[in-house]
């Protein structure tokens, strides 16, 4: 019997989660975040580890899918009234320490030789914080860790907001012709497509909803259907599916079924956010890392002993007590995951060298692994490895 393209995607998917399940379990005996297991079994299985899984562009295409649902559900917590509470609470601290993250990491880079642009991207990797980590790892039912949780919310919130307009600007820079020209069609693109979003959604797909909102099932195929169609229109335009996706639900998030939207399609995300950090994990060359190894080091260094204490200081100037400020700051002291999405699409975009690239994503996966390992070592988690500090 010949083995056809389409048994060989299967084969991929049965080695991908049966192996994300055992490494996901050793992953948890180790307390560290599931998307790492995701990465490393990436690496293990794929093209440069033991080539079990030797073609991997099927299962990246797939993992897109991933990404664009990660944006979509992102769009639809950005209600308007929460969205301005939140730029009060947090702005000023978010893009001070923002910009303080930008200087660390793109003086690092600059000293090792990377071009001023280059070290540009590498510092604005360097800025966000991860979401997996920050909110996974975080009890939520004592009022200290509901009042921190807010914090790290909004905090994170404008984070992704910042990473939403970086990946916008690489799109344009990254456009057809010149970086001016992609950035005029930008400007023009992105209007349009915000406005036929708004209207859409308003007229045609939130009345829709309203009328059939007992069957649950036409508002999860309407949602999907929405996201991909938005994302659709969006390519079509020159823009990103990603960034389709974001704005879709965006234009959705003021719908008052926008949570069970969210919730519904929270486990297909899930599924395909798996293929997207294997697909990671598949495309990392570990010979690479012959050439990063010291700059990732030194970067994830500072990176792991100053963002805390950066986080501290500007929480404490807003009126925070030490104590949670400094909490706060160890939760939010790694890289986040937009950091290896603003380096794989600079890479294809060509912005920065593959170097470059690999700097970002090695010292985002050695900032995952420190930082999980001191949170659940000296405070409360739900996979914290002491039973005092073991907490929902």
């Amino acid at each position: 019997m010949h083995t056809t393209s389409q048994d060989s995607i299967v084969f991929a998917l049965f080695l991908i989660f049966s192996g994300a399940a055992v490494f996901a379990t050793l992953a948890l005996y180790a307390r560290q975040a599931l998307p790492i297991a995701y990465i490393v079994l990436g690496i293990f299985i794929g093209p440069y580890g033991l080539r079990l899984i030797d073609n991997a562009s099927s299962i990246e295409e797939m993992a897109q899918i991933g990404i664009m649902f990660l944006l979509f559900l992102l769009g639809l917590d950005l209600s308007p009234q929460r969205l301005l509470q939140m730029l009060r609470k947090a702005t000023v601290i978010t893009v001070g320490t923002s910009l303080a993250f930008a200087l660390v990491g793109g003086g690092c880079a600059w000293s090792f030789g990377y071009s001023v642009g280059e070290s540009l991207l590498v510092g604005a990797a360097m800025t966000f914080s991860s979401t997996i980590i920050g909110l996974k790892l975080l009890p939520t039912r004592t009022l200290h860790h509901q009042h921190t949780g807010e914090i790290i919310i909004s905090i994170l919130l404008l984070q992704d907001l910042i990473a939403i307009a970086i990946l916008l600007l690489l799109e344009g820079l990254g456009g057809r012709g010149s970086s001016v020209q992609g950035l005029g069609l930008l400007i023009i693109t992105l209007p349009m497509l915000l406005g036929f979003a708004y209207l859409s959604s308003r007229y045609v797909l939130i009345p829709l909803i309203r009328k059939f909102d007992k069957i649950r099932e036409y508002i999860f195929l309407t949602a999907i259907g929405w996201c991909l169609c938005i994302s659709q229109i969006a390519a079509l335009l020159g823009l990103s599916y990603a960034i389709g996706a974001f704005i879709g639900g965006v234009a959705l998030a003021t719908s008052p079924i926008a949570l069970y939207i969210a919730d519904s399609l929270r486990p297909l995300r899930d599924f395909f956010l798996v293929l997207f950090f294997f697909s990671l994990g598949a495309s990392f060359d570990l010979g690479m890392l012959g050439a990063v190894w010291l700059p990732t080091l030194l970067l994830s260094a500072l990176l792991l002993i100053l963002k805390p204490w950066i986080f501290r200081g500007f929480l404490q100037w807003a009126g925070e007590r030490p104590r949670v400020a400094m909490e706060v700051g160890v939760r939010l002291g790694q890289v986040s995951e937009f950091a290896l999405l603003i380096a794989v699409l600079a890479q294809q975009n060509q912005l920065i060298g593959r170097e470059a690239s690999y700097l970002v994503q090695a010292t985002t996966l050695l900032t995952f692994i420190a930082s999980t390992y001191y949170l659940v070592l000296h405070y409360p988690t739900p996979v914290a490895i002491s039973d005092s500090l073991r907490r929902d």
